[in-house]
């Protein structure tokens, strides 16, 4: 770290960090020359590690042909290449893909086609949005709006839409009955939309989006059995547009290109990032069902919303590299062995720990909630800082994971999320779990000493 003040604005101004100089495999290498073993791929971004060779030899490639050319006058070889890949291999319906640059520029997309849509085919009235408590999809003011993460929306509250509601999250762990079944669970989660629509009024409706599997806000919270289905019949019920952000949890993360394959549900709309270009470019898309576009070929002809650098010539590149690792390395089913094993080993070291309420997730997206009393549920004092407190003594060790607060309601509650690179084998996993418990048993103990 340099003595000199950072002119950086960085997100905690007053906290000095590692200077990260290099990439190996799956560690970041620091100016001290200190290996961290990237356990949470950043933020579930780096699925290829951060030295892949096929990935950087296609950007220098790319780079001496061509790095920019703007959207508004070129399509390029790049860009249609990794719109076709991602649409071959789409769920049902998706027909073209919008790309940008992150998963908040996908959402403020799809908030703003789902609109125009319903414009083009004279349905004006429908201006509500539909989202769920304890879920985040994105920073910008439409998407901060529509998300449910209530630490980053409090700030901003006076300026976020009105037009934008939620329901509960499909969370049990915390809120399925002791005498339902999961499908039983899911089906009472899911009808709370069905409630909010006929609350608001069916045609004031435009969508309603979800994760299928909850990120960082509530700590890898797949849906249960069941409730996506549900989901969906309730949209074509009464019209409304599905979205799902596959933000952080898609691209491969859960074992499925696309998330919501193993869940057998199609949206309108699927907005990607992260593990699209696994942080070797900036990118991000939303795929769009072919009702969609053809309602806006024949209507008005134009899709009234853009950004500089969409479809980006290097980016798009980079993207399909990265692809195309994925899939000839055969890495969908490294994720899912993997993924199982890390889940094993973390069962095997905290399943019975006091503190360790729940372990899930899918694939190698899995989450660790930590509670002050394992029988109770209880949750730790928001004021013991316990997350921040783990991600620093984490780094201390060598391990990079994604701690979290306000699990259960955007105040209570601790989560740590893990979302390694695929490549990772079962030294990695080893590795991890030996450092988290380091971490945790420090961090623990002194949060014992301080109640």
């Amino acid at each position: 770290m340099s003595g000199t003040p950072s002119r950086v604005f960085h997100r905690l101004p007053n906290e000095p960090m590692p200077t990260a100089v290099a990439g190996d495999g799956c560690y970041i290498i620091d100016a001290e020359g200190k290996r961290y073993l990237d356990a949470s791929g950043g933020a579930a971004v780096s699925c290829l590690g951060h030295s892949h060779p096929a990935v950087r030899k296609t950007m220098h490639e790319q780079i001496d042909k061509l790095a920019f050319a703007y959207s508004g006058f070129f399509t390029t070889e790049p860009l249609e290449e990794l719109a076709d890949y991602l649409i071959d291999n789409a769920p049902d319906g998706l027909e073209r893909v919008f790309f940008v640059s992150g998963g908040s520029e996908a959402l403020e997309s799809a908030i703003k086609i789902a609109r125009q849509y319903f414009v083009e085919i004279g349905q004006k009235q429908r201006t509500k949005l539909i989202a769920r408590r304890q879920s985040y999809h994105g920073n910008t003011l439409g998407a901060l709006s529509l998300g449910g993460n209530m630490a980053r929306r409090e700030l901003y509250q006076p300026l976020l839409s009105e037009n934008a509601h939620h329901i509960a999250p499909c969370y049990a762990y915390r809120h399925q009955h002791h005498d339902e079944t999961e499908e039983e669970y899911g089906l009472r989660a899911a009808n709370e939309l069905e409630a909010k629509i006929i609350e608001l009024g069916p045609d004031t409706v435009a969508a309603f989006a979800c994760e299928p599997v909850v990120g960082a806000t509530a700590g890898v919270v797949p849906a249960v059995p069941g409730y996506l289905k549900r989901i969906r019949e309730i949209c074509d019920k009464y019209g409304v547009l599905l979205i799902f952000d596959e933000v952080m949890c898609g691209m491969g993360r859960t074992g499925y290109l696309y998330a919501c394959e193993e869940d057998g549900v199609a949206p309108d709309l699927l907005c990607i990032a992260k593990g699209l270009g696994a942080g070797y470019q900036p990118i991000g898309a939303m795929l769009v069902s072919g009702r969609i576009c053809k309602a806006i070929d024949e209507g008005s002809g134009a899709f009234m919303h853009g950004h500089t650098y969409m479809g980006h010539t290097l980016a798009s590149a980079t993207a399909m590299t990265v692809q195309k690792v994925i899939r000839d390395d055969n890495l969908l089913e490294n994720v899912r062995l993997r993924g199982e094993q890390l889940r094993a080993a973390l069962q095997e070291r905290f399943g019975n720990h006091h503190h360790v309420g729940d372990i899930r997730g899918r694939g190698l997206f899995v989450g660790i909630e930590l509670v002050a009393d394992r029988a109770t549920k209880q949750t730790f004092d928001p004021k013991l800082g316990l997350h921040n407190k783990i991600r620093l003594k984490a780094m201390e060790e060598g391990l990079m994971c994604y701690p979290g607060a306000g699990t259960v309601d955007g105040r209570n509650g601790v989560h740590i999320l893990l979302a390694p690179p695929f490549i990772i084998d079962e030294s990695h996993i080893a590795e991890i779990v030996e450092k988290l418990d380091r971490t945790l048993t420090s961090v623990l103990a002194e949060a014992k000493q301080v109640a």
